[in-house]
């Protein structure tokens, strides 16, 4: 693992801030096309791997296929669309091993300061590493951090919880000691997380119930994915996965396409399809019925139908409605009901944390997340050398980061060619501010006051669209007009 300390003097060319998916993928581009920068990855934790090496709750696994959430330059070579937890770190740890992105990796590294210096043209991040704090300067800062808390989650307090008898958990702090053998486990929650514990849970538990405010779109996807195994058997492994990964992400597409034109027309499918897997006894008016239209939040994938399986077989139900309070022996509702449980999971969502907690500035003057404008929903307006992985909501979150690492690595070789040393994003004064994400989901919503925003038209417009992300990071020059690169060419 490599961890010397570069003189002062001789700053990294680019520092990435977290090694989970979006920076490992980051360093392999770096690698790839610009192979005389000098790098590193600070990672705040002692493991690789973000959500997939911090999520141990029974059942972890993604919530998109990983034709898509896999790297376009390593095959995923299991047919499983939807993989374990496990099975991503392996994913991952070997990608870091085979590609030699391991000897870049500063574990225990956490970045709790960045400030650009305009005299130096570097950023100085100030890092935390065993107790004391040191500081690493850099041309270029790529944060890969992700978008949410490690330490903390959205936890909700409900009257009457000292009260209850049995324990309460939070998935994202799950332990390894949690048994629920043989107990009666109530799930409160509905979204990607709910629907992943309870068929796993009811494995064991003597019951499972899903307490949900309001219903989520729920649909089954085969988890085997049979175009690549079909394709196995005429082409390459590699071949096999890209032209799988090309099918799944057309699918991804249209089915997102199809549902903002045609909305109730999908909703009404999506109820169908739930409706014939769980059988007359179940509700599905009631309890897979959303308020809002499909893709206005994140869709619920489920493995081979799991969770249907199982409220179909009696060893999990599904109930909507209102929590009223906490009580020695489980839960009661508002319409008076009362849920026993000896374990509540409280699957309740994630807090929003950008920038990996780090404090951002210039020349000393803070900048507020807020109050950042972002160019190709990847670079800072007004900020020099700056870029953020942000991945898709309606797609793989690694396609996005995957374009973005892409473009970067072609933005880097050509201030390289011109022979300049900052790039900075300008709107003009026509372009307005606009909320980053059209997503109603919960986190979301509660972090719509620190999220940066996104500008009125190209290129500040965040189009959540593979294809045309594809073409705009791609094909278009660089120096579109927007971009404001400064160096000695400039300063002649």
């Amino acid at each position: 693992m490599f961890d010397g300390t570069p003189p002062h003097d001789e700053p990294f060319d680019v520092l990435i801030v977290g090694a989970g998916l979006s920076g490992i993928g980051t360093a392999y581009w770096l690698q790839e096309k610009c192979p005389g920068k000098r790098f590193a990855i600070l990672e705040a934790r002692e493991q690789l791997g973000g959500t997939w090496d911090l999520f141990r709750y029974p059942g972890v696994r993604s919530d998109s296929d990983m034709f898509t959430f896999g790297y376009r330059f390593r095959p995923w070579r299991q047919p499983q669309s939807l993989a374990a937890g496990d099975d991503i770190m392996t994913y991952l740890r070997e990608t870091v091993t085979e590609n030699g992105i391991d000897r870049h990796i500063r574990y225990g590294h956490r970045v709790t300061a960045a400030d650009w210096n305009s005299t130096t043209a570097s950023w100085t991040l100030t890092v935390e590493h065993d107790g004391t704090e040191r500081t690493l300067r850099t041309r270029f800062l790529y944060m890969c951090s992700g978008y949410y808390s490690y330490t903390e989650a959205h936890r909700p307090t409900f009257p009457g919880e000292a009260a209850f008898r049995g324990r309460i958990v939070h998935p994202q702090f799950w332990s390894d000691d949690m048994d629920y053998e043989d107990q009666r486990v109530v799930v409160v929650g509905s979204g990607a997380t709910a629907v992943t514990l309870v068929p796993t849970l009811a494995e064991r538990a003597a019951h499972v119930t899903m307490l949900q405010r309001s219903p989520t779109y729920i649909m089954t996807v085969p988890n085997r994915s049979a175009p690549y195994l079909r394709l196995r058997r005429f082409v390459s492994e590699r071949w096999a996965y890209r032209i799988n990964r090309w099918i799944n992400l057309g699918l991804s597409m249209a089915l997102y396409g199809v549902s903002q034109v045609f909305p109730n027309r999908i909703k009404r499918w999506i109820m169908r399809q739930a409706g014939r897997q769980l059988g007359p006894e179940v509700d599905v008016n009631t309890h897979f019925n959303p308020s809002y239209d499909p893709w206005d939040q994140r869709l619920c994938l489920v493995p081979d139908g799991d969770l249907f399986r199982v409220i179909r077989a009696g060893k999990a139900e599904v109930v909507t409605d209102h929590i009223e309070r906490f009580t020695a022996d489980g839960i009661r509702l508002q319409s008076g009901k009362e849920l026993l449980a000896d374990l509540i999971v409280l699957a309740t969502g994630l807090r929003i944390k950008l920038m990996g907690g780090a404090r951002l500035s210039l020349d000393g003057q803070e900048i507020r997340t807020q109050d950042i404008m972002l160019y190709k929903g990847m670079l800072a307006a007004g900020t020099p050398n700056f870029a953020v992985a942000f991945g898709y909501t309606n797609a793989s979150w690694t396609l996005k980061t995957d374009l973005t690492a892409n473009y970067v690595c072609r933005l880097l070789n050509y201030m390289d060619r011109k022979g300049y040393r900052t790039v900075i994003p300008q709107p003009d004064a026509e372009v307005e501010a606009r909320p980053l994400l059209d997503f109603s989901a919960g986190y979301i919503q509660r972090a719509g006051a620190i999220l940066p925003v996104q500008g009125s038209r190209h290129p500040w417009r965040v189009y959540q669209n593979y294809l045309a992300d594809a073409l705009l990071t791609r094909l278009q020059r660089i120096d579109d007009g927007v971009l404001k690169f400064g160096g000695p060419e400039t300063e002649k």
